[in-house]
């Protein structure tokens, strides 16, 4: 079955094949030639996720999912949230959202946080949505080369690498979008036999 998976992120669209498996052929934006920017302007990540795949599926008529991402840190009242690629600005500066978390938790004991990813699912109109959660605490410094976004900073529960010291495979076991990849492939697995 072909899905597209409204991304242009190679990281997320490699990191999503590698769940799937080879049940499913996920296409990127590109492969369908949408070049245009999704709009992304609710105030929830559900509510993200819906509009995003409903962008595509209402388009380009391709059965599609989208995902929305937040980190919520507990001492900054669910900060960053749904705008964590933009929290230090419009041009979804990493580096520049991690010294803004950084810096904002600098005087502060309370680490805790949660990476939290919502996928909509829309096939023949129907909507499904998935949620994953992992629980963590931020680093005081970055840690690691590999992963994308907050992950250098991000310390999963119950472990000593943050997401961006572990290799892909062992973070896509214990990841928010791990977690929520896993229910969706789950759902269609269940939906295509």
């Amino acid at each position: 079955m072909e899905l597209v998976f409204a991304t242009n992120n190679q990281h997320k669209l490699a990191e999503l094949q590698a769940i799937v498996g080879t049940h499913f052929k996920l296409l990127s934006l590109q492969d369908i030639g949408c070049n245009e920017e999704i709009p992304e302007e609710q105030d929830t990540l559900e509510a993200n996720a819906s509009q995003k795949a409903f962008f595509i599926y209402n388009k380009y008529g391709y059965n599609c999912f989208a995902d929305d991402t937040g980190l919520e840190i507990e001492a900054l009242n669910g900060e960053p949230g749904v705008f964590s690629a933009r929290y230090a600005g419009e041009d979804k500066n990493p580096e520049a959202n991690i010294d803004k978390v950084l810096g904002k938790l600098a005087k502060i004991n309370n680490r805790k946080a949660r990476f939290r990813t919502v996928i909509s699912l829309v096939i023949n109109g129907t909507e499904h949505q998935f949620e994953g959660i992992v629980d963590g605490e931020i680093l005081k410094e970055r840690r690691g080369r590999s992963g994308f976004g907050y992950d250098p900073v991000f310390l999963p529960d119950g472990f000593s690498q943050s997401f961006a010291e572990m290799n892909l495979q062992d973070k896509n076991q214990i990841s928010h979008r791990g977690r929520a990849v896993a229910k969706l492939a789950e759902y269609l697995k269940s939906i295509d036999n």
